[in-house]
């Protein structure tokens, strides 16, 4: 009987199309773009390529309001290795027939197909992560689940999963591009890219995208910070403000003077508000009904959602989202 013969692992990706939709993030662009720079200069080989492509070939602006002239538009666009949807606020309503169709057929090619920031509402809109494994920034993680609710949405940094890889937002990209580096080159040449971008250590796909809870809140008291943990957890089905400090092992007098030394509010206002400002996430971003996001983020009625909502954020709901 003959060996068995195993099939070659597919190359990682040298060539890459960065597709640019409106309002993309600039800054998880640049940063997925920089390391392949650095790697090819410190090289002294083209090892890596790169090109940008619209929708149209015209012209995108970021979200930042700058201006990037790209190369080509997505249809025309050659054959790379990978290509990677570049998106950001908004991406939602970059969900168009012409994009998913051109997506699409870069899958049917065997391009890998990535995405940065939000881009991966994209991939998602166009079937390309069914059956893998992805994130998004952490802004969009319960929208993108609550939207596909068959995809499994990870809080990772980033996901590889086959021909498939996600990426959340700010610099988390550098991380993704030193991954591919390091395994197509060895480590060492990873930690030299590394050490020329001021990035001291390459973080793992795994690793959390936010910060730590008391670098978010500025709060230190550990029981202070299981309680405000325990709010995060139960956002939809608010839990009573007595068993929030129980859970905690606080009596409520202990959780209320915990809350006004650190953080000068109360435990109800301080609970609410993270309620509301989840809400604005679900307003912006998804197309759930507002007695859906109202329900979803723990209040009995559309008109006392509505009011609570115009009392923090200075617009009602509905007009949010026109706006």
């Amino acid at each position: 009987m003959s060996p068995l013969k195993l099939l070659p692992p597919k190359p990682l990706p040298r060539s890459f199309t960065f597709l640019l939709v409106p309002d993309f993030s600039l800054m998880p662009f640049t940063a997925a773009i920089e390391p392949l720079r650095v790697a090819n200069r410190m090289e002294g080989q083209a090892h890596y390529s790169w090109r940008t492509a619209s929708a149209d070939g015209q012209s995108v602006r970021a979200s930042n309001g700058t201006l990037v002239q790209v190369d080509t538009a997505l249809a025309d666009a050659p054959p790379g290795d990978a290509l990677i949807v570049c998106a950001g606020l908004r991406a939602a309503d970059q969900k168009r027939a012409p994009i998913r169709a051109a997506l699409r057929h870069h899958a049917r090619r065997g391009v890998m197909i990535g995405s940065v920031c939000t881009g991966s509402v994209l991939l998602a809109d166009a079937g390309l992560l069914d059956g893998h494994r992805c994130t998004v920034h952490w802004e969009e993680i319960e929208s993108l689940a609550e939207n596909y609710p068959a995809l499994t949405v990870t809080r990772s940094l980033f996901e590889i999963d086959r021909d498939r890889f996600t990426c959340s937002g700010g610099t988390a990209p550098l991380d993704l591009m030193l991954h591919f580096i390091a395994a197509d080159f060895g480590k060492e040449l990873g930690a030299r890219v590394a050490d020329q971008m001021l990035h001291h250590s390459a973080r793992q796909s795994s690793e959390p995208q936010r910060l730590a809870l008391s670098e978010r809140t500025g709060a230190r008291h550990p029981k202070l910070l299981d309680v405000i943990a325990s709010m995060e957890a139960h956002l939809e089905t608010p839990l009573p403000l007595a068993e929030l400090a129980a859970r905690a092992h606080l009596s409520p007098r202990q959780m209320e003077r915990l809350f006004a030394r650190e953080l000068a509010t109360r435990p109800s206002r301080y609970y609410r508000d993270l309620r509301l400002h989840r809400a604005r996430q679900m307003v912006r971003h998804t197309g759930m009904s507002m007695m859906q996001i109202a329900v979803a983020t723990g209040f009995a009625s559309a008109p006392h959602f509505a009011r609570a909502y115009g009392e923090l954020h200075g617009v009602v709901p509905s007009r949010d989202r026109e706006g």
